[in-house]
């Protein structure tokens, strides 16, 4: 039990360490125009704030994945849950680990047949590759932090939900490039995120607590992206007017990463 308490505390100095960063900022957006000599458009320039209101969620969800490891009444459900799974003898299928990406592809198709998100290619490619790169900077240390045994024994390395913390990530994408225009069609990536997350239980690669908890990650994963997309964003851009950059996410080899072109 120290153990797992040990596991706790680590868990909860990494969330205390982002929630003490970010709650701080202001809740309202700002938004400012700038107006072209040459031109008679107004662009608006919406500046991200990071509210702690966007932080309850992903914090909640995490706080329960973390309490999973030592609560004896939360780790209880983690193995009745299985068991109850185990009565039914479910056929293990491999689609979660292509609908952890769903979410994020719809963005993409659905612009290129004309319904248009929140920001244009190169901007939202910047925003959710620095989503995955936040999502793995959370899941991978904290996996051999912990060392959680997977429910089918196979290994160590079960909390938190690695598939799940992307699912959430790619339907916070979604719901982010859509809440405004179409709030629908934005809320609808969290079904294909849900069921990567039960898949993971079904499959019996992951406990209830790393399941909630990866989603909690991968909410916040993709909030931070936001937040720092206008950060990243000028940092590409450079002081060279002429320079262009391209960033796009890829996955190979179950990696996720990002690339960066950029000319001068």
């Amino acid at each position: 039990m120290s153990n797992y308490r040990q596991k706790a505390a680590i868990s909860f100095f990494v969330l205390a360490f982002v929630c003490g960063k970010f709650s701080a900022q202001s809740s309202d957006s700002i938004q400012t125009k700038e107006l072209k000599k040459d031109s008679t458009v107004v662009l608006n320039i919406g500046k991200n704030i990071l509210s702690y209101k966007q932080l309850i969620i992903p914090t909640a969800l995490i706080g329960y994945g973390v309490a999973s490891l030592s609560v004896n009444g939360i780790k209880q459900l983690n193995f009745s849950t299985r068991d109850e799974i185990n009565e039914h003898k479910p056929d293990h299928i491999r689609l979660d680990n292509y609908t952890q990406f769903a979410p994020a592809a719809l963005v993409y198709g659905l612009n290129a047949v004309g319904v248009e998100g929140e920001h244009n290619f190169r901007d939202r490619s910047i925003i959710y590759g620095t989503s995955m790169m936040i999502t793995s900077a959370f899941v991978l240390p904290l996996k051999h932090i912990v060392k959680e045994e997977r429910p089918d024994q196979s290994n160590n390395l079960s909390f938190p939900s690695g598939h799940t913390a992307i699912a959430f990530a790619s339907a916070q994408f979604m719901y982010r490039e859509y809440k405004d225009t179409n709030f629908l069609l934005g809320i609808s990536g969290y079904s294909l995120a849900v069921f990567t997350g039960v898949y993971r239980m079904l499959n019996d690669k992951h406990w209830v607590g790393d399941v909630v908890g990866g989603a909690g990650f991968g909410i916040l994963s993709t909030e931070l992206a936001y937040w720092l997309f206008p950060k990243i964003n000028s940092l590409l851009g450079g002081k060279n007017k002429n320079s262009s950059a391209m960033v796009m996410p890829y996955y190979q080899n179950k990696s996720v990463g990002i690339g960066f072109i950029k000319n001068f």
